[in-house]
């Protein structure tokens, strides 16, 4: 059994859409059969994008699972010389036994065209809105302008149940004129039911005057489908591509008025593990946004799920219910600091810092991440990251070395108010235990006296008792809580 994937394009003209209907012929009913006929199997094919009737396709995407010997680049050809003349497969590959064309994250592009004239063209008008009214394209182009980020745009679909998660995110959104044909370019994370025939629709009215541009900004406060313009023809819609990720991204920025977070993904890979950083937040939107967004990270991949608002404390309770999840108090971090003179650690003959160079990189790297990574909040440490640390001037890299052996590393970042940040500080198992991690601190204080740094300050987790214990032994001291982290509770967390 195999997999294949198809990008399939069609003139939906003639067909009630994509998915399989009771009444009319569908394009997922014809590849159904034309599949089965060529490979003398039952076939069903399951699509990217189930687009509505009177919509065209340059890009879909489909897969379905197979016995046939057929190579899967060779499907395409043969299947299209029993397709109609308006449905074609671009392109047939193997794929992974789970990959779904609907569970990966993608970039979704749309064009909508409208044709702007006084009299309406024959040959374009199975494929273009036709519009009399003149339209001012450089007022539409304003109000596109609104509408890209991350929003809630309800006021921009047909809502199709109470529980449907309305936010989404448009990357890009163009308006261009080219003769008499208008072409709206539209991008996203995804859309919902009807969402860029009615985005179309709305822009239509701003560029009629109707509306002015600022007005999409009240549009999509209001949240309330009444509030748009009419649902644009389906027919000017064409869906272009759909360009899956082929690595996650290490971080997602969600901002707008209402909210701002930061998604960070780089250890979901490593350790299976993704934070959440809510830098604000207004009450009415939080709970939904917490609910989203950890959605998000487990959908990616995530079985574990941080999460630390730095907005306002109290906001994310214990024991409640966030959708599918809760959440369970984690740790702290509190920055602690030291004057670099006072601190109560002795320094060791048989213990120097040794600055690491870029070709030592890699084992670096090995040594950090191994023994880091149970450490709270850290994160895997690559040889790039680390390369352009030792490029710039205010951090400094050490190996800690007893005698001629690398006995475990320390990282600085020297502040302009007077400070010597240690970012981290890790010795090797088999040289723990033995007063290394007090003497390496000694050796740092003497550092940061050479670089006119008074004072070392760092951040550790409350949770992480060994290294707290030692930095207060040393002459630390709490200097304030830096911020205050949650996880999800692991029953709760499945992969959807």
């Amino acid at each position: 059994m195999k997999r294949v994937r198809m990008v399939v394009a069609y003139d939906g003209t003639n067909y009630c859409g994509w998915q399989i209907q009771p009444n009319g012929i569908t394009i997922e009913e014809v590849l159904n059969k034309a599949l089965s006929d060529l490979l003398r199997e039952p076939v069903v094919v399951i699509g990217a994008s189930r687009t509505d009737s009177g919509v065209h396709a340059e890009g879909n995407v489909a897969v379905f699972d197979t016995e046939n010997r057929m190579p899967a680049e060779k499907i395409c050809f043969a299947l299209n010389q029993r397709l109609p003349q308006d449905i074609r497969i671009l392109k047939s590959e193997e794929v992974a036994p789970d990959w779904h064309p609907r569970k990966c994250n993608c970039t979704k592009t749309y064009e909508y065209k409208i044709l702007n004239r006084k009299i309406d063209m024959p040959t374009l008008r199975l494929y273009s809105h036709f519009c009399y009214f003149p339209l001012d394209v450089e007022k539409m182009k304003e109000a596109a302008k609104y509408l890209v980020g991350e929003h809630d745009f309800r006021s921009f679909c047909t809502v199709r149940g109470q529980a449907e998660e309305t936010v989404r995110t448009i990357y890009s959104l163009d308006v261009e004129k080219s003769g008499d044909m208008i072409t709206i370019r539209i991008s996203g994370s995804g859309f919902l039911y009807n969402m860029v025939r009615i985005i179309a629709g709305t822009l239509m009215k701003v560029g009629m005057g109707v509306y002015p541009p600022e007005h999409v900004e009240e549009i999509l406060d209001a949240r309330d489908r009444q509030a748009a313009g009419q649902t644009a023809l389906p027919k000017g819609l064409t869906l272009i591509s759909l360009d899956y990720e082929t690595e996650l991204k290490p971080e997602i920025v969600g901002e707008n008025k209402y909210w701002k977070y930061r998604l960070i993904q780089g250890e979901v890979g490593p350790k299976g593990k993704a934070y959440l950083v809510i830098e604000r937040c207004v009450k009415e939107e939080f709970d939904g946004l917490l609910t989203r967004v950890t959605h998000q990270a487990v959908r990616n991949g995530a079985r574990e799920v941080y999460v630390c608002d730095r907005e306002k404390e109290g906001r994310i309770q214990t024991g409640k219910n966030y959708g599918y999840y809760r959440f369970d108090y984690a740790h702290s971090f509190v920055k602690m600091g030291c004057q670099a003179e006072q601190l109560n650690a002795a320094a060791r003959e048989d213990v120097s810092l040794r600055a690491v160079e870029a070709a030592e990189a890699q084992s670096f790297c090995n040594l950090f991440n191994e023994v880091f990574f149970s450490v709270p909040n850290s994160a895997t440490l690559t040889e790039e990251e680390l390369k352009t640390r030792l490029a710039c001037e205010e951090e400094s890299v050490f190996w800690v070395m007893q005698q001629d052996r690398a006995a475990g590393f320390v990282m600085l970042i020297e502040k302009e108010n007077g400070e010597c940040e240690i970012d981290s500080l890790g010795i090797q198992k088999e040289f723990q235990k033995q007063g290394l991690a007090e003497a390496a601190l000694a050796e740092t204080a003497v550092f940061a006296l050479e670089k006119k740094r008074e004072r070392l300050t760092l951040l550790v987790a409350d949770s992480n008792q060994p290294a707290y214990r030692l930095y207060q032994k040393c002459g630390f001291e709490n200097e304030k809580l830096y911020s205050r982290w949650y996880a999800t509770v692991p029953e709760t967390v499945k992969k959807p």
